[in-house]
């Protein structure tokens, strides 16, 4: 046997109206938490964005390659522009780092992002090198290359 209920008119406005608050609030509520993707420095400093990358390949034999790197791996700049460096740390647990010439050092972490600051004096080519991964053996050379004009 069925049951039949029966649900007035009014009980219905209350449900929209319930259902229109939960909606209302729930749409203010992820306005209010979200952010700019990229917030500008206050030093008015050019912002470049770094990722770390892992490609990997297995060889025919079964043996397993990989390989680290900067994205992307040239950054240009003009000397005498104040830079702010972000990279986020996508692949590998650890990048200690260091950008040769420019007196430059840090580590980035998986997951997290490492602002470095710096205003370059000389056009030239600087390489920002990974400790970890040096070589093939580790995952490496994983090199990128600053060039400022």
């Amino acid at each position: 046997m069925s049951k039949v209920v029966f649900i007035s008119k009014r009980k219905i406005q209350w449900y929209i109206v319930l259902a229109a608050l939960i909606v209302i609030c729930g749409a203010y509520y992820g306005w209010q938490r979200t952010q700019a993707a990229s917030v500008p420095p206050s030093d008015g400093a050019r912002v470049i964005e770094l990722v770390t990358g892992e490609f990997k390949a297995t060889t025919d034999d079964g043996k397993t390659l990989e390989s680290y790197r900067w994205d992307p791996g040239n950054v240009y700049l003009r000397k005498g522009e104040p830079v702010e460096l972000r990279i986020t740390g996508i692949n590998g647990q650890s990048h200690p780092f260091v950008i040769e010439g420019l007196n430059v050092s840090g580590e980035v972490h998986k997951g997290k992002t490492t602002v470095v600051r710096f205003t370059p004096k000389n056009a030239g080519i600087y390489p920002i090198i990974c400790q970890t991964h040096t070589d093939p053996k580790n995952g490496g050379p994983m090199v990128g290359y600053i060039i400022v004009q």
